[in-house]
């Protein structure tokens, strides 16, 4: 049987630490910015949106109209520093919609 550790900690560090330990963070990381885009673009550009990727820093988005694509590629550094923002740490340098 296991040995207890009588440390006492707060959920949050335990979790942080397995998190750590196990080397998720990049996977939780591609998913907090799925969630993130979802949140932050609303309905109208989330109806379109295909695929969100996060590939070295680099957030790759498939989207189904051309025309959305078009306008989103305008404001493509605002988009950026909200989704940081959103996520509370800088992930993304550079969006490519696909």
């Amino acid at each position: 049987m296991a040995k207890r550790n009588n440390n006492i900690l707060n959920i949050q560090d335990a979790l942080k630490d397995f998190v750590e330990t196990n080397k998720l963070e990049k996977g939780l990381d591609k998913v907090n910015v799925r969630e993130a885009w979802s949140r932050l673009m609303g309905n109208g550009v989330n109806n379109y949106t295909t695929a969100v990727d996060l590939k070295n820093e680099t957030l790759y988005v498939q989207l189904s109209s051309s025309t959305l694509r078009e306008e989103l590629s305008y404001g493509k550094d605002k988009i950026i520093n909200m989704l940081n923002e959103e996520l509370g740490k800088v992930l993304i340098k550079k969006i490519v919609l696909r």
